[in-house]
């Protein structure tokens, strides 16, 4: 079983950034009177949240948040604009949040300690960690090297079951580790299967390899979901009805469900690597124990 963060990790990581654990106003609130959704996100997380060839700011997180907006204009019948503000890490994306500089942030993952701070929508992707590697490693290959992971995150403690021999190196950023195991600084990079894999077909997609492979089991798997501050049920409650009725649409074939997800993790999608069947099953157990929503194709 994977370790938990300490919880004196995290609430020295909020007294550190000065975070007022208390906001009086709703995101609801807040929401329905700026007409803004203030949403905190990475800017280079392929295929979650990126820059495009275009410039704009896209990918499988970006369309959830469009999604929740929508269902927010919908329920209270006024245009809503989101504000995007970079943020990369955990440690980052907690202060924020638990001040209320944002009022949401995706791409991320339930951990018991962080919902000591905050709340999260239910899961809308599957994945896991794994290593990005030079082509041809093996797991000894990596076994008394070094290994960059990303801070104050499970992923650490992952790599320690694994590999206690190895040497973890902290990267403060996703760019960080990317440039660190380029120049050959560390030997392996750890972290989200998905992200790994964007990351890989970006820099080098013959020289570089995921481990273990996506085929196989990963060093732990998880969900990935939104996070908003505590105590915001009605902003909850609509941000998991728009996931809900995605992932409804998806199961009974609706187009424009279907075209989304295969944009990302289709057979000619961002990342080829989604059987359809497990997205179907992901899908089927995450909504079981919610209400049906009937889907109007």
């Amino acid at each position: 079983m994977i370790k938990k963060i300490s919880l004196t990790l995290l609430s020295a990581l909020l007294l550190v950034f000065g975070v007022k654990p208390v906001v009086a106003e709703t995101v609801l609130e807040s929401v329905a009177k700026t007409g803004r959704l203030v949403v905190g996100t990475s800017f280079d997380r392929v295929p979650y949240a990126y820059y495009n060839q275009q410039e704009e700011l896209d990918g499988y997180s970006i369309d959830i948040v469009k999604l929740i907006q929508k269902q927010l204009e919908q329920e209270l019948g006024k245009t809503i604009e989101i504000d995007f503000v970079e943020a990369n890490s955990i440690t980052e994306v907690l202060p924020k949040l638990t001040s209320g500089e944002i009022d949401v942030a995706c791409n991320t993952v339930f951990t018991w300690e962080r919902d000591r701070h905050a709340d999260f929508t239910i899961r809308y992707s599957l994945s896991g960690i794994r290593l990005l590697v030079p082509a041809g490693n093996t797991s000894d290959s990596v076994a008394n090297k070094k290994i960059g992971v990303p801070p104050a995150t499970f992923v650490q403690d992952a790599m320690k079951l694994a590999y206690p021999q190895a040497t973890l190196v902290t990267m403060s950023t996703l760019a960080e580790g990317v440039a660190a195991f380029k120049a050959g600084q560390v030997d392996a990079l750890a972290g989200d299967s998905l992200i790994l894999d964007g990351v890989r077909q970006e820099i080098a997609p013959d020289d570089y390899e995921i481990f273990p492979k996506l085929t196989e089991k990963p060093y732990a798997r998880y969900g990935v979901a939104c996070m908003v501050r505590e105590n915001n049920s009605g902003f909850l409650n609509i941000a998991n009805y728009a996931i809900a009725k995605m992932m409804e649409g998806y199961l009974v074939g609706d187009q424009q469900s279907l075209e989304m997800l295969n944009k990302w993790f289709g057979p000619e999608g961002v990342i080829e690597i989604i059987d359809p069947e497990l997205v179907k099953e992901f899908y089927q157990n995450t909504i079981t124990n919610h209400e049906q929503i009937p889907f109007d194709n």
